[in-house]
């Protein structure tokens, strides 16, 4: 992170004659809220933070509770690129507090550095990189989005042949306007569908690389007449919407990587395979948390390049752990393909950090590797090997028993996601779909 100065950012405020600045924050679930100030109240912010009522926010506290204040984070310090002219506005990420100038324990910001914090005691730094996918879709005549209607019709790695490359383009330049640093961007799988990676980076970073990247490219999309989203699984028959993290550990006195071991099959070293295990045993408790939505587990499925069993492997897109081949000993690094980008990147980060710690504590053996496609019928070890949950339900009644991820998470954020999504299963289990009138009501 870049470290800087109120004086810095109060003279860049000045020369750029930004009028607002946004105070940005995110609720459990990962929504990215806002409180706007003018510029003036600016110093008085950076000095002694600024007081909003979080009873308001999801899963925050209750009114009796309510009062809490931001304190932005000079690092996040960034000009919001579609915002100029007498709306130039520039933004922070912010850190919430509670009257006695404590971090509140139900800021998901809060929760990761929590978690960070244990990493760092251990010598330890968490490095992520996610890779968020989306579609792109065209609203009907009246503006609606369903049913949704893919953009283009391109496949993977397919020349743009519309307004889409240009469209990635402008979407590039507006996040490296917001100091996230691009390294690539291609057509996906499914029609319609994108990815745009930008650079590893700490975890903390990361995450709030992550939440900008989501809200940047909603509003770039809709200033093209277009919608994007971040849905899991929106379009029937066709791949969805996955954030594969890669993720590895770093001595915090070297700066050198922890999952290395050049003299190992694999590359790895006995932390990296401690970290592995870890992950695969806590996979089942942390789903809820990395794949969130009743929707999300409509992607979990085979044949659509996500992971339904809990394994591991090196060129197995069918493993829920993926060991890319490094170019360097210093680019060792892991890839944990469950989770969507309809999860908070906070709690996510969290909750696999802290399944990979119990790992490494309990020096956990690795399992053996599964290098087979793991989706065909005829493959007795693939019907042997645990399988992620298979509903929302289920991700969080095994979230309930697992108590690593309950204390990664805090009590307070637990108690409220759990009751937020046993409150959404049991929504979506009274309503009647049209696939089931379609399926039924002429025939019974």
């Amino acid at each position: 992170m870049t470290h800087r100065s109120a004086e810095d950012i109060l003279a860049a405020v000045e020369s750029q004659q930004i009028k607002f600045v946004d105070l940005q924050f995110t609720d459990i679930m990962g929504a990215v809220k806002s409180i706007t100030i003018p510029a003036h109240e600016l110093p008085a912010a950076l000095d002694h933070g600024v007081w909003f009522d979080g009873s308001s926010i999801e899963g925050f506290a209750r009114i009796a509770e309510s009062d809490m204040y931001l304190v932005p984070d000079r690092s996040t310090f960034a000009m919001v690129p579609w915002l100029t002219g007498n709306d130039t506005t520039a933004r922070f990420i912010c850190d919430v507090f509670t009257p006695n100038d404590q971090p509140f324990i139900g800021d998901p910001r809060s929760v990761l550095k929590r978690v960070l914090a244990e990493a760092d005691k251990m010598g330890l730094v968490f490095n992520t990189g996610p890779e968020l996918e989306f579609f792109l879709l065209k609203p009907h005549a009246d503006g609606s989005i369903i049913p949704p209607v893919p953009q283009d019709t391109d496949s993977y790695f397919d020349i743009p042949t519309d307004l889409i490359g240009g469209l990635r383009h402008e979407m590039t330049r507006t996040l490296e306007a917001f100091g996230i640093t691009v390294e690539a961007m291609h057509a996906e799988v499914s029609h319609g569908q994108h990815e745009i990676d930008f650079r590893y980076s700490d975890a903390l970073t990361t995450a709030n690389n992550a939440v900008t990247f989501r809200v940047a490219l909603k509003v770039m999309a809709r200033q093209h007449g277009l919608r994007a989203t971040f849905l899991p699984k929106p379009l029937r028959g066709m791949s969805g919407n996955g954030m594969h993290v890669h993720q590895s550990l770093v001595y915090k006195a070297s700066g050198a990587n922890a999952f290395a071991d050049p003299g190992d099959p694999y590359g790895l070293s006995k932390i990296a395979q401690h970290f592995i295990a870890g992950q695969l045993a806590h996979a089942r408790g942390m789903c809820a948390i990395l794949a969130p939505l009743v929707n999300s587990y409509k992607r979990l499925v085979p044949g659509y390049e996500a992971p339904v069993y809990i394994s591991w492997g090196r060129i197995n897109r069918s493993a829920l752990l993926r060991v890319p081949r490094a170019h360097g000993v210093e680019s060792t690094r892991l890839e944990l393909r469950c989770p969507d980008p309809s999860c908070n990147p906070y709690l996510a980060f969290a909750v696999m950090l802290a399944a990979g710690l119990d790992g490494i504590r309990r020096e956990l053996p690795l399992p053996s590797p599964s290098e087979e496609n793991l989706y065909l019928l005829e493959n007795h070890r693939g019907n042997a090997l645990s399988t992620l949950p298979g509903t929302l339900e289920e991700a969080v009644d095994a979230l309930e028993d697992d108590q690593v991820i309950r204390e990664a998470l805090g009590p307070h954020v637990y108690e409220r996601f759990i009751a937020a999504k046993r409150s959404e299963w049991d929504d979506y289990r009274l309503e009647v779909t049209a696939w089931e009138l379609n399926k039924y009501l002429t025939s019974y």
